[in-house]
């Protein structure tokens, strides 16, 4: 995890600076000086050649060069030329090629060396600087922007022609990104797309092994703010967020689709999926991750020779989310996890693997759950050495403290079982529960149709009848009946003693 939030972060910073209207005059040389100082403190080594023609301040030969730890090794990338002009009103106009070629070179340690080509191709860019030095808002749209995979070799060797191709391009695109420089960098970005398209290809000239992967998202917004130290070291990402390293950016868009078609190992797959829409948040502090992924409408399908037909598969609503503490501390952090599943369905040709008889309901099914809580972090999880030292130690990483489930949803086949509940955790007793910290606190939960189930599945054989009376007798045990029809109700409760009743009934 910390190499991709450190890279992640590295390149989110990175694009703020290439892409950012106040009160004070700004120079050239102000925007110039501060690309450096803010780069430069991302551990990049800037150089290129400046020179001066009346108000326009030329940059040619830019590179910038940073040390990879995780790959021992270095990384750098070039730009031919980039003009800043002073326009008069107190702006800077930052001009680039219409098309130009982006090289870049890894070296990790022990391995050759990988040299690369991108080409860059923008169409009718425009990219304003404005403000002071302290508080600098950036400008920016295009009709399109493309970036490609122009070249590639390892060790002096070009890859083979065709052996891998990628395409990234977008359309309509506009937005602003302020900066202000304090004793903190804060920034405020939005922008949007009409449009963004993706292609990606490889054939391997040894195997015949290929794929293509396409895509498109349309109705693109993006929004997001963030702080930044100006003194840290980037090689740290901890010590990063212990600074006031912050982020938190949202991507949606209103339709998407894509298709991937391979063959490995002899095997063909075809899958393709469209969506009416989506979004993706990420948020990062000292405090924890976030993740928040969601889609509207999404269908899939999937084709494979191992089965006869397509799996055909769609959703009204589908979503995951995930917000953890990353850092280690000796108070209790508050956690969240939900995951959603609304109104799934299946392809007849599907069900009638198990039911050719329609036996059983057909209704979309939904699966959801939604819990927080709080625990103790006892490491620094973007620590890289913390993974290889609690597998050597075999040590706990954190302990549970509370847990509330707010939402528990299963509903499909006709049945529908829901609840809520919420409970502690004692760390200091493992052995009431076989190892596991001992819990206290209250479960209500209500099972709707199970009785028609059971009847369902034991007239298509699925169940015996002796598991179906062995069912209804838990049942009896752990529930009791609702006001509606074919409804239980449960209330499951754990002292403090490590007792467990259900609707006041001791069973343990």
């Amino acid at each position: 995890m910390s190499v991709f939030l450190r890279r992640t972060s590295g390149a989110i910073i990175a694009y703020a600076i290439a892409s950012q209207c106040a009160w004070a005059d700004l120079t050239a040389d102000q925007v110039w000086a501060d690309w450096k100082a803010y780069l430069g403190g991302m551990g990049y080594e800037i150089t290129g050649n400046e020179s001066r023609s009346g108000d326009t301040l030329t940059i040619s030969g830019m590179s910038m060069a940073m040390q990879i730890p995780e790959a021992e090794g270095a990384l750098s990338v070039t730009l031919p030329e980039m003009s800043l002009t002073d326009q008069g009103d107190g702006t800077v106009r930052i001009g680039l090629p219409e098309e130009f070629p982006i090289g870049f070179m890894v070296t990790p340690e022990g391995e050759g060396t990988v040299k690369g080509t991108v080409n860059y191709l923008n169409r009718n860019m425009s990219m304003v600087v404005s403000g002071a030095p302290e508080d600098m808002t950036y400008t920016y749209s295009a009709d399109q922007v493309t970036v490609s995979l122009a070249a590639l070799e390892a060790d002096g060797e070009p890859m083979p022609e065709g052996a891998l191709a990628a395409v990234l391009d977008m359309t309509g695109v506009a937005g602003t990104s302020q900066m202000k420089i304090s004793a903190m960098r804060e920034m405020v970005q939005g922008f949007t797309a009409d449009g963004l398209s993706y292609a990606l290809s490889f054939d391997d000239p040894e195997s015949e092994d290929a794929g293509t992967f396409n895509g498109s998202l349309s109705g693109i917004s993006y929004a997001g703010s963030g702080t930044i130290p100006t003194d840290f070291d980037a090689d740290n990402f901890s010590n990063m967020l212990e600074s006031g390293f912050a982020f938190d950016g949202t991507l949606s868009y209103t339709a998407g689709n894509g298709t991937l078609n391979g063959t490995g190992d002899g095997e063909t797959v075809a899958f393709s999926s469209k969506s009416q829409g989506g979004k993706f948040r990420i948020a990062m502090d000292a405090s924890h991750v976030v993740y928040d992924l969601s889609s509207e409408g999404a269908e899939i399908s999937l084709v494979t020779q191992e089965l006869p037909f397509p799996v055909d598969l769609a959703m009204a609503r589908s979503g995951f989310k995930l917000d953890i503490p990353v850092q280690a501390g000796d108070a209790p952090q508050p956690f969240a996890f939900g995951m959603n599943l609304t109104d799934f369905t299946m392809s007849d040709m599907i069900w009638g693997m198990f039911d050719p008889a329609g036996g059983l309901p057909r209704d979309p099914a939904t699966i959801a759950l939604d819990v927080s809580g709080t625990a103790r972090v006892f490491v620094d999880f973007l620590d890289p050495t913390v993974a290889e030292t609690l597998e050597a130690t075999g040590a706990a990483p954190g302990e549970l403290n509370t847990l509330k489930i707010n939402q528990l949803l299963v509903s499909l086949v006709g049945a529908k079982l829901s609840g809520t509940g919420e409970f502690e955790f004692d760390n200091g007793d493992l052995e009431s529960f076989d190892g596991m910290p001992a819990p206290s606190g209250v479960a209500n939960l209500t099972l709707v149709g199970a009785n028609a189930l059971i009847d369902k599945l034991t007239a298509m054989g699925f169940i015996s009848e002796d598991d179906a009376m062995g069912a209804r007798m838990m049942m009896g045990m752990l529930a009791v009946p609702g006001d509606a029809p074919d409804t239980l109700n449960s209330t499951i409760e754990i002292n403090e003693q490590g007792h467990i009743m259900a609707n006041g009934q001791r069973i343990k």
